[in-house]
C-alpha cells in the first residue's frame, strides 16, 4: 500500500510538470510542440505504454485490415499497402497540427499524447532488468518465456550467454527505433513525424520481415523504415559513445568500437546501434541466430566476453540516459522549427 502510494505521488509530480510545461506553450512559436515532446517523453518516464486501448495497437489491426483487401505477391502492392497505410495517419497529423495551429495548449496536449504512445523507453528498460532478474536467478525457462518480448528469436535452444545478448542487442537496436527515432521525427515534423514513423515502424514489424508470404510485399514498408532510422540510428551510436561512462565504458574505447564495426552489420542501421552498445559495455556481440523457421550468422561486433546478467542492467541504463538527451535534442528542434516557421 505505501508502495503504491509513493508511485501515485510520483505520478501525480510527473503529471503537474507536464501540465506546467503545457502551460508555456504558448509563449513563443515551436513551444507547444517542444512542450508537448517533453511531457510525453515524461509521461513514457513514469508510466511506460498505456495498458489498455493502445493507439499502436489498433493502427495495426487497421492496417491488418487492409492488407487483407490488397494483398498481392508482389512489390507494387506493398509499395500500395505501405504508401495508404503511412500517409492516412500521417496526414491526420497534419490537419490536427493545421487545426491547432492558434491553440498551443490544446496542440501541446495532443503532441504529449501521441509522444507517449509511440515511445517504449521505460518498457524496453523494464524488460532488459527483469531478464537480468531470471539470469540471476538461474530461471532459464522463464528468461526464455520473456525473450518474445524483446524479439523474434526462437530461444528454445538459447543458454544464459546467447539470452544476454539476444537481450542487450535487442535493447540497442529498439533505443533507436522505439525511442530515437520517433523523437527526432517528432522534433523535426511535430504531430506527422511522429505518426508517420510509427506507422513505417509498425508496418516493417508486421510485413517487413523474410518470409514466403511478405518476401515481396513486405519490401517497401522494410525499406521505409530502414530510411527513417538512417539518421536516427547514427544518432543513437553517437550518444550511445557520449553516456558510456554512465555503464562504466569509456568514450574513446566505445568510438573506437563504433567506427571500427558499424557497418559490418548486414542492416544498415542495427549495427550502428549494437556496435556502440558493445563498446560501451565491453563485451562482444553477433554471432548465429536462430529465428522461427530460418537462421542467420551475424558478424561480431565489440571486444570482450559475452554478455552476462549485470551487462542487461548497464545496457538498461545506457538506453535510458541515450533517451533523456535525445528528448533534449528534440525539443530543442522543435524550438528551432518553431522559429523558422515564423
Amino acid at each position: 500500500m505505501i508502495v503504491r502510494a509513493v508511485r501515485s505521488i510520483e505520478g501525480v509530480k510527473y503529471v503537474t510538470t507536464a501540465a506546467s510545461l503545457i502551460q508555456r506553450a504558448a509563449e513563443r512559436p515551436g513551444a507547444a510542440d517542444a512542450a508537448g515532446i517533453a511531457a510525453g517523453y515524461l509521461l513514457d518516464a513514469v508510466f511506460g505504454d498505456p495498458r489498455q486501448f493502445h493507439p499502436v495497437a489498433g493502427f495495426g489491426t487497421a492496417a491488418g485490415a487492409l492488407e487483407k483487401r490488397i494483398y498481392a505477391p508482389d512489390r507494387a502492392a506493398g509499395a500500395a499497402f505501405a504508401t495508404i497505410a503511412v500517409a492516412a495517419p500521417a496526414l491526420a497529423g497534419a490537419a490536427a497540427a493545421y487545426a491547432t495551429k492558434r491553440r498551443p495548449i490544446v496542440r501541446a496536449a495532443i503532441v504529449a499524447a501521441t509522444t507517449w504512445t509511440v515511445l517504449g523507453g521505460r518498457t524496453l528498460r523494464r524488460e532488459s532488468r527483469i531478464m537480468a532478474e531470471h539470469l540471476d536467478g538461474d530461471d532459464l525457462e522463464s528468461a526464455r518465456g520473456r525473450l518474445n518480448h524483446l524479439c523474434g528469436r526462437d530461444p528454445s535452444g538459447l543458454d544464459e550467454s546467447e539470452l544476454a545478448r539476444a537481450t542487450v542487442e535487442s535493447v540497442a537496436e529498439n533505443t533507436s527505433d522505439a525511442v530515437v527515432a520517433p523523437l527526432v521525427w517528432g522534433g523535426l515534423l511535430g504531430l506527422p513525424g511522429l505518426l508517420a514513423y510509427r506507422a513505417a515502424n509498425t508496418l516493417d514489424a508486421m510485413v517487413g520481415h523474410r518470409s514466403p508470404r511478405y518476401a515481396r510485399f513486405g519490401t517497401a514498408s522494410a525499406r521505409l523504415d530502414d530510411g527513417l532510422n538512417l539518421l536516427p540510428a547514427r544518432l543513437t551510436g553517437l550518444l550511445t559513445i557520449a553516456v558510456s561512462p554512465i555503464a562504466g565504458g569509456n568514450p574513446k574505447e566505445t568510438l573506437r568500437v563504433w567506427r571500427r564495426d558499424r557497418n559490418d552489420h548486414p542492416s544498415p542501421n542495427a549495427g550502428q546501434c549494437e556496435s556502440a552498445m558493445a563498446g560501451a559495455l565491453g563485451v562482444r556481440l553477433g554471432g548465429r541466430n536462430v529465428y522461427f523457421g530460418r537462421s542467420e550468422t551475424r558478424p561480431f561486433l565489440g571486444d570482450g566476453p559475452r554478455p552476462s546478467a549485470e551487462h542487461l542492467r548497464r545496457a538498461a541504463r545506457v538506453s535510458g540516459a541515450v533517451g533523456l538527451a535525445a528528448a533534449a535534442l528534440a525539443v530543442g528542434a522543435a524550438l528551432l522549427r518553431g522559429r523558422i516557421q515564423r
